[in-house]
């Protein structure tokens, strides 16, 4: 019993060095759902200096994920210094108000983001009318809580007390409307994370053509250790009602792009986390049955659940 006591925390190290990454998912869904909208907590395999991947919803996914054992506790503590920066995709609202509301409780932090989403947040939240300034700029009071760090399209920066880089690139979110890709580096291996985003041919441009021509060597290499990437609507929806989101079809017809440029076979295998589906009616279990069923390139589908670790 005393061998097995002090060999687990080696066995738990070299378990953590397999993976490259730990996802905690706060929020999965895009829309409807108050409670559980889109943000996921992303640091190195077996650090807990996090930053957050948009921030729909903040507090009830911490306090899910310390239940099931992905965070330690309290909720006040992981808000306030295990999240150590955000990246924030896109400023629509089902992507910020966990942000917004949890800010008068928060410590200060960088919000990272291209320039014209961090202008919105200041701009149209952190203005003293529809919430307090809590940005470094503005109409007074200027509260200077947050550092607003925009990101140059391409160009690697660095996440401070993370471990963590990232690449933004530009997405089309409903024409002329921009959302980001993000891509997070830990070392060699690497995390794509997608904010919202029309398929290219939907949207009539070649920003995900841009970030497939970016990732592609880093798959055939295998350091590209997921890829996060949205299905808001059923096969069903109406190419003209899809406000720049995917379906299966046209999720499985991007990766398929991707593969032109990889090869088939280095897909096989790779991880692929849906996220933001619209709780509609059977609209989700239609998500997850159309995607499945299509699935030739033989890729990992993963549908994450509010406050359950993921590791890759």
């Amino acid at each position: 019993m005393l061998l097995l006591l002090l060999l687990l925390p080696w066995a738990r190290a070299q378990e953590a060095r397999q993976f490259a990454f730990s996802v905690v998912p706060l929020g999965v869904k895009g829309g409807l759902a108050e409670g559980n909208l889109s943000a996921y907590l992303v640091a190195p395999a077996g650090a807990a200096a996090y930053v957050c991947l948009d921030a729909g919803s903040l507090r009830q996914g911490v306090e899910k994920a310390i239940g099931y054992g992905a965070l330690a506790g309290p909720a006040s503590a992981v808000l306030r210094t295990g999240i150590k920066a955000y990246l924030i995709s896109h400023a629509h609202l089902d992507h910020v108000a966990g942000l917004l509301l949890n800010a008068p409780d928060d410590l200060p932090k960088p919000i990272f983001g291209l320039v014209d989403c961090l202008q919105t947040i200041q701009r149209d939240y952190f203005n003293g009318r529809a919430w307090p300034n809590f940005g470094s700029s503005g109409n007074p009071p200027v509260l200077g809580k947050y550092a607003f760090r925009p990101l140059s399209p391409g160009l690697e920066t660095a996440i401070d007390h993370t471990g963590l880089s990232v690449r933004a690139f530009p997405l089309s979110h409903g024409r002329p409307y921009q959302s980001a890709a993000f891509l997070l580096r830990s070392r060699q291996s690497y995390l794509l994370y997608l904010g919202d985003t029309g398929a290219d041919a939907v949207e009539q441009g070649h920003h995900l053509r841009a970030v497939w021509q970016q990732v592609a060597p880093l798959v055939r290499a295998g350091q590209l250790k997921a890829i996060f990437i949205e299905a808001s609507y059923p096969n069903a929806q109406p190419t003209t009602q899809l406000f720049g989101h995917l379906t299966p079809a046209l999720l499985l017809s991007e990766l398929a792009a991707l593969s032109q440029l990889t090869g088939v076979a280095a897909l096989r295998g790779l991880p692929v986390v849906v996220t933001h589906g619209k709780p509609a009616p059977g609209s989700e279990a239609a998500i997850k049955r159309q995607l499945m069923a299509a699935n030739t390139l033989g890729l990992r589908l993963i549908f994450p659940e509010q406050g359950r670790l993921l590791q890759f």
